[in-house]
């Protein structure tokens, strides 16, 4: 099979993410250009150690991205940045190739021309989409992302232990506080308040 055959592609996907849906459709679509332009053939085969993907979105197009790409944050060769955007940037690292990928917010009232006859605009996008082309869907940009080696797949570059909680921090995630070495939940940038710590909890 071709690896990057769209039906097959998104069957996966939907298999993958749980249910066909516009989000799907476009994730495909943009992944298999994202990869044309950056030079990467074969994602989850001979070039599966070529390619990082940051995602923009946090939305059912991601899982879509990670299903065809075969990239993510387990491999650490997918990058969430919570921008709040339909977009991506595909990076062939060992080319230094990158190109991002935007979904273009008129296409879906483009959409509606292709299939005026369903009611349903989620469903008219989700089929419009598989038909129209990269250039009314997608605007695209070659760009240029400098990755850190601590951001780099493989083993962790570096471990501390926080000088407050005794957690340890991994890939330089650490920050100063009070002239402390401790990790963001300390250095208050955490996204937590613990109410309990106690042992009981696991009882």
């Amino acid at each position: 099979m071709n690896p990057l055959d769209f039906q097959a592609l998104l069957d996966e996907s939907v298999r993958i993410h749980g249910h066909l849906c516009p989000g799907q459709v476009l994730g495909v679509r943009m992944s298999m250009l994202g990869l044309k332009l950056a030079g990467v053939e074969d994602p989850k085969g001979k070039d599966r150690k070529s390619i990082i993907v940051f995602v923009e979105m946090d939305r059912c197009a991601t899982d879509a991205v990670q299903s065809v790409t075969g990239c993510s944050l387990g491999h650490r060769t997918m990058k969430f940045m919570d921008y709040g955007k339909m977009a991506a940037t595909f990076v062939n690292i060992k080319t230094n190739k990158a190109v991002r990928v935007l979904a273009k917010e008129d296409s879906k009232e483009e959409a509606k021309k292709y299939f005026p006859e369903i009611e349903n605009k989620y469903a008219a996008q989700t089929e419009a989409y598989k038909i129209m082309s990269d250039k009314e869907l997608f605007d695209c940009m070659e760009v240029t992302v400098n990755i850190k080696p601590e951001d780099m797949p493989g083993r962790p570059l570096s471990r501390i232990r926080c000088e407050i909680c005794g957690e340890h921090v991994q890939d330089k995630r650490e920050t100063t506080h009070n002239g402390k070495t401790v990790c963001k939940q300390c250095g208050g940038e955490g996204y937590y308040e613990v109410i309990s710590n106690e042992q009981k909890l696991f009882y």
